[in-house]
């Protein structure tokens, strides 16, 4: 279905697109995307963060033509999802948060019956190759409610994957797996990614966002308020943590002249700086002329969840009341 020669530059362009649910007798309309651009470069690990209600699983389901968009443009490996509905939901394998499976068939069952609602010929079906690269070959003919959740969940990735779909969508795959059954998915991911398929990713544990994810877009509030590659993303907040941990036990936190201590644990405390303002030496010439004496000191830059914590909330320490 998909030609190899006729590959597109991108594997999802989004622009413009906007979502509003209508008013009802409970609730009144709301906006939850508000002019979306997003582009998906082909062949990606893509991240898509942002709190709860920002507007992540309206974007995914729309892209998935389980949700209609109000306006804007959306295409999918090159289809637009207006004049090519079919052909552009048949490049997506989605994986929902939500744990979908009849409980009454194996997984081999399943992921035939699965390739049969996409069309694929039965010479053609990798059931038995998608199980083993989940490591479910040793379940393929146990029911799916003797499964463990974390089982569950990988045999949704295979479902997902079973008419070899050149984009797959995890939304939250790992929420709720161990951690094992976490690093053997990822595995699996990485490889698929390696061999061309492009990933995109929603996920909470924002520490795999940042390891796995080489551009990640953060949306907040029904808008796209950062695309950007991963370390180009981790270079937006100039600030730098001096972590010191003093000799003894200290009273109170010190009173620093042009800084903030904040308390850590195991009577350490943290000082921010600015990189471009001031520096580890300056630092510690103000702990030292608070009456601190040193007895370790360790630097930290931001990471991905600082700076999703500044572009998302900022002071606030509480989400924004829209619709997901």
């Amino acid at each position: 279905m998909f030609d190899a020669a006729a590959l597109p530059d991108n594997a999802i362009e989004v622009r413009g697109l906007k979502k509003t649910y209508a008013a009802s007798k409970k609730s009144p309309a709301k906006t939850a995307l508000k002019g979306v651009d997003l582009i998906i470069p082909r062949g990606s690990m893509f991240g898509l963060l942002g709190p709860n209600g920002a507007g992540k699983s309206t974007l995914i389901n729309i892209l998935a033509g389980v949700v209609n968009k109000s306006e804007g443009q959306v295409s999918i490996w090159g289809r637009d999802i207006d004049r090519q509905p079919r052909d552009a939901r048949a490049a997506l394998g989605v994986v929902p948060q939500e744990i979908v499976a009849d409980v009454f068939f194996t997984p081999r069952e399943s992921l035939e019956v699965q390739a049969g609602f996409y069309g694929v010929p039965a010479d053609e079906r990798r059931s038995d190759e998608l199980l083993a690269a989940l490591g479910l070959s040793d379940k393929a003919n146990a029911y799916v409610r003797a499964l463990s959740g974390g089982m569950k969940r990988r045999l949704m990735v295979a479902k997902a994957l079973v008419h070899n779909p050149p984009i797959l969508i995890l939304d939250e795959p790992t929420a709720g797996v161990d951690v094992e059954l976490r690093r053997q998915l990822w595995e699996y991911v990485r490889r698929i990614n390696a061999e061309g398929v492009t990933i995109v990713l929603t996920t909470h544990y924002l520490e795999e966002a940042q390891e796995l994810c080489d551009t990640i877009a953060i949306v907040n509030r029904g808008e796209v308020v950062a695309c950007e590659p991963t370390t180009q993303l981790l270079r937006r907040l100039d600030t730098r943590n001096v972590v010191v941990t003093p000799e003894g036990e200290l009273d109170r936190l010190p009173t620093l002249d042009g800084f903030e201590a904040v308390a850590r644990p195991n009577g350490a405390f943290v000082v921010t700086y600015r990189k471009g303002q001031a520096s580890v030496e300056q630092v510690l010439a103000a702990v030292r002329a608070a009456g601190v004496t040193i007895a370790d000191i360790t630097t930290e830059d931001p990471d991905l969840e600082d700076v999703f914590l500044a572009l998302t909330y900022g002071d606030d320490t509480k989400p924004a009341p829209t619709s997901d």
